[in-house]
């Protein structure tokens, strides 16, 4: 076909060598012919170019422009995910801390209360001891008035008897131990 055009294009290059009556055209020095031969000829590569190279190139061109969109499309939207899980872990962490915050809290209003009760308890049981320690004191204290009370009575009798020289009767005794006791508890 190419070879076709070419001597058809010579042909025509001999022909126009020959004068003619081709008006305007021929008068710029174009041969018509040849011109409509090269037309042909362009058009002709023109059209193997488009359907055999540009065509394929177009399409593959377009394809990979869909699979970069595609590709953007899709780490855009990884990158959105990966955003909303960094806020959703984040959220957990800070969800976390308060909690962790709230029982540190409680733990120690609880330790507080805790201290507060064996204050307590330990503050009663001391009263307890106090008390009961004041008690067998006023018991002793009872008892070594009364134990002295009667040595002090046995010595009044005795020193009695001696400076009276003589015994004395239970009843006089009796009378005489309580007059004592009466002077030495003034």
């Amino acid at each position: 076909m190419f070879i076709d055009i070419a001597i058809a294009s010579e042909t025509a290059m001999e022909s126009s060598a020959a004068p003619a009556s081709e008006g305007v055209i021929a008068s710029l020095g174009v041969n018509s012919t040849l011109l409509i031969f090269q037309f042909i000829n362009f058009a002709l590569v023109f059209l193997v170019l488009w359907f055999l190279i540009l065509k394929p190139l177009s399409k593959k061109l377009a394809e990979r422009q869909k699979m970069i969109d595609e590709s953007v499309e899709n780490s855009r939207k990884i990158e959105e995910i990966l955003k909303q899980s960094e806020r959703r872990y984040q959220d957990r962490i800070d969800v976390a801390k308060s909690e962790a915050n709230a029982i540190l809290e409680r733990t120690k209003i609880e330790a507080d209360m805790i201290a507060e009760e064996a204050k307590n308890k330990t503050k009663n049981d001391m009263e307890v001891m106090v008390n009961q320690a004041k008690t067998r004191i006023a018991a002793e204290k009872d008892d070594m008035v009364a134990d002295m009370k009667k040595e002090t009575a046995g010595l009044i009798v005795a020193a009695m008897q001696k400076i009276l020289g003589e015994k004395i009767d239970e009843k006089t005794n009796q009378k005489l131990i309580n007059d004592a006791l009466k002077q030495l508890s003034k």
